[in-house]
């Protein structure tokens, strides 16, 4: 078996380390988003945040940029992590970074007070 030298990032900390799976890069398990397989109920899979990283069944990570899901949509990596058959539903996590995205950029560009009803 051929073993590979950790960075010393990794070394460093106790943190479990988890690939992404839209850009393949090694990262802290805190700094991805877990995804999990859910039953859509109709016989189809869907993929599911698991922001509580608490739900049963095999987790797929993925870093929060929009960079690394298409990367990950493009390559059909949700199916291949997860060990599903077919194409699995992405709307949840889709929205899930359409949510995010909205709400950081409401945090960065506040309107100034009085400037709204005009």
């Amino acid at each position: 078996m051929i073993q590979r030298e950790i960075p010393d990032a990794d070394a460093r900390t106790d943190s479990p380390v988890r690939t992404c799976i839209g850009c393949r890069e090694r990262e802290l398990a805190a700094e991805l988003l877990r995804l999990v397989a859910v039953s859509s109920g109709n016989g189809q899979c869907a993929v599911a945040v698991d922001t509580a990283r608490r739900l049963p069944g095999r987790g797929a990570w993925l870093h929060p940029e929009d960079r690394c899901l298409q990367a990950a949509i493009r390559r059909r990596a949700f199916a291949r992590a997860l060990r599903i058959t077919g194409s699995p539903d992405t709307s949840a996590v889709v929205e899930h970074f359409d949510r995010h995205r909205k709400g950081s950029a409401a945090r960065s560009n506040p309107e100034p007070p009085g400037q709204r009803n005009r």
